[in-house]
């Protein structure tokens, strides 16, 4: 038997030293494996493993996943750097509204119909062009644009408040017109029916049946003395010059009494009384001219050349009066 002199000591030692070399290895890996675990803690990252065996970590190796954070909420800064583009653009509009408005409506307001817009679509324009910086440097934009828009809106109001007070105006104007021409249509009326009611009972001797009496021919008259169509117009022409008139205001009043009463001086409306040759309400009127009104043309005619030039200025006018409303 051979004899081993090496001391039992020094042989645990080299024991100790052989197991320590074949587990180093696999210390080595598993310190890998907690490194990598604590970056992906610390990183967001989940690490993802290949190994050549489950069991060999010593081979073991890793990559890190993909990670995608969340997405970051605006900041508060940029939030009203928007709104305040937004209400820009709004007040812009209705900047551009009230001037059409005022425009299309034909009034006079009072004041020029103009809106300065100038100021906030410079402030604007640079707002816009400072949102590519921090938005730290954004509030000072945003507030020049709001102050800007202010002005505008302030401005926008006092010309609607001006649109709307001259609309209400010249609704009233209207209103109390159409009132008085309906109030003025109603008295005509009612002077009309009391005065054929007064010629009917007079006439009649207060018999509502007995036929109307007609005013008797004349024997003869004043002016051309002819009492037809064509003599009391030549008798109207010759009057023209009296009041001042030209020959250029003889066709109207061929046409105001053609349609009034085809020159008749015995023309009478049984439905509002009217008679004569101007078909005067009532007849009776002509009496300033003459007391023989009822039965001579040129009594007729120069009671009926005053109260046109008294009323309407020259026949022109009161014919124009009569095209427009169907009576002078």
């Amino acid at each position: 038997m051979r004899s081993d002199s090496t001391p039992p000591s020094n042989r645990r030692d080299r024991r100790l030293a052989s197991r320590r070399a074949r587990r180093r290895p696999a210390l080595t890996a598993g310190v890998l494996v907690v490194g990598v675990l604590a970056t992906a803690a610390l990183t967001g990252t989940a690490p993802l493993a290949s190994a050549a065996s489950p069991t060999d970590l010593s081979s073991a190796s890793f990559r890190l996943a993909a990670y995608s954070a969340p997405a970051t909420t605006a900041a508060p800064e940029a939030i009203a750097a928007r709104a305040a583009v937004s209400g820009a653009d709004t007040t812009a509009q209705a900047a551009a509204s009230v001037q059409n408005d005022i425009s299309a409506s034909g009034l006079d307001i009072g004041q020029p119909a103009t809106v300065d817009t100038t100021a906030l679509a410079a402030a604007t324009q640079r707002l816009t062009d400072a949102q590519s910086l921090p938005a730290t440097f954004l509030p000072e934009f945003t507030a020049e644009v709001t102050e800007a828009a202010s002005a505008v809106d302030q401005r926008v109001a006092e010309l609607r408040g001006s649109l709307d007070a001259a609309v209400a105006k010249k609704q009233a104007e209207e209103a109390a017109e159409k009132a008085r021409q309906e109030a003025e249509a109603a008295a005509r009326a009612k002077a009309e029916e009391e005065a054929a009611s007064a010629r009917a009972t007079s006439s009649t001797g207060g018999s509502s049946s007995a036929p109307v009496a007609r005013p008797a021919a004349p024997t003869g008259g004043g002016g051309s003395g002819d009492n037809s169509p064509g003599g009391a117009q030549a008798t109207a022409r010759g009057m023209l010059a009296g009041f001042g008139w030209g020959d250029d205001q003889f066709s109207c009043l061929v046409s105001l009494w053609n349609k009034e009463s085809g020159w008749n001086y015995r023309a009478y409306n049984s439905g509002s009384g009217a008679y004569g040759i101007p078909q005067a309400l009532p007849g009776s009127k002509m009496s300033s001219a003459g007391a023989d009104w009822e039965t001579n043309a040129a009594t007729q005619i120069s009671w009926g050349l005053g109260y046109i030039s008294g009323r309407y200025g020259s026949p022109c006018g009161a014919w124009g009066h009569s095209q427009s409303v169907g009576w002078y």
